[in-house]
């Protein structure tokens, strides 16, 4: 992922929401989001390369999702893909604090993931400082750390915020899907230095990513309701943001009387 914006026990409906675009290679196959064969609990995309995904939830609550953290062009290729961080999560049972914690952050390129449930969310990344707990409230991710001030964090969540006392879901994927459909680049005064060349900069710098190579794969909205009821948008972008479908689910998490993740 390169772009993830979410609510987290701030709407009054959804304790949940969840805006996101993927950005990719296109060369690399990955299939749609879906339930897995061999994990019939998870409810996510999958990296058909190494096996893991980017972003998924499970029936029982459990919703993981991972960006890279970039920091300028490095030839090296660490040992353990970044996708089995979210997949070994949603396919587990260990809480999420926990989980975080025991990461050998050394196995793996840079990257930036959140994990846990409908209680409780942690933050943790290769190059910040420990496990931290996701306070209530509307935030964003990049691919830096959790609510760095880049254009398109902070112009996603203000979008976000405008749907917080709206019950329709609707009108909800309407106006994340615009902001996340979005191509227009930054201006360079607002430009963050990653430690790449301005040009690329400035191409990786909207929502939507628009490439011949390199691209905005999926757009995502997850929405969770109070009630458990799960609805799960995604719609899917070839070369140059040419559409190759888009599929909606919902579904119902299991109950269930304790927290995952305490």
């Amino acid at each position: 992922m390169c772009l993830i914006l979410f609510s987290f026990r701030t709407h009054r409906h959804f304790p949940l929401v969840v805006a996101a675009n993927r950005d990719e290679h296109f060369s690399r196959p990955a299939t749609a989001a879906a339930f897995w064969d061999d994990h019939p609990a998870v409810y996510a995309g999958r990296d058909l390369e190494q096996g893991g995904t980017w972003m998924g939830i499970n029936t029982k609550g459990r919703f993981a999702a991972i960006t890279n953290y970039r920091q300028g062009r490095s030839g090296s290729v660490a040992p353990r893909s970044r996708g089995a961080l979210v997949r070994d999560f949603l396919t587990g049972d260990m809480p999420a604090s926990a989980y975080m914690g025991g990461i050998d952050g050394g196995q793996y390129n840079p990257y930036s993931l959140i994990a846990g449930d409908l209680e409780v969310l942690y933050f943790q990344s290769n190059r910040g400082s420990g496990v931290l707990p996701v306070t209530p409230g509307v935030h964003g991710l990049s691919n830096h750390l959790l609510d760095t001030p880049w254009p398109k964090v902070t112009a996603g969540m203000a979008a976000l915020n405008t749907t917080r006392n709206s019950d329709d879901p609707d009108a909800i994927g309407s106006t994340l899907f615009a902001l996340l459909s979005e191509q227009t680049p930054a201006q360079d005064m607002q430009l963050p230095d990653t430690g790449i060349e301005r040009q690329r900069e400035r191409e990786l710098s909207p929502p939507f990513i628009l490439g011949d190579h390199y691209g905005t794969r999926t757009s995502t909205l997850l929405l969770v309701h109070a009630s458990g009821d799960v609805f799960v948008h995604e719609k899917r972008y070839g070369p140059r943001g040419l559409t190759e479908g888009e599929d909606a689910r919902a579904f119902r998490l299991e109950r269930t009387d304790r927290s995952v993740t305490s």
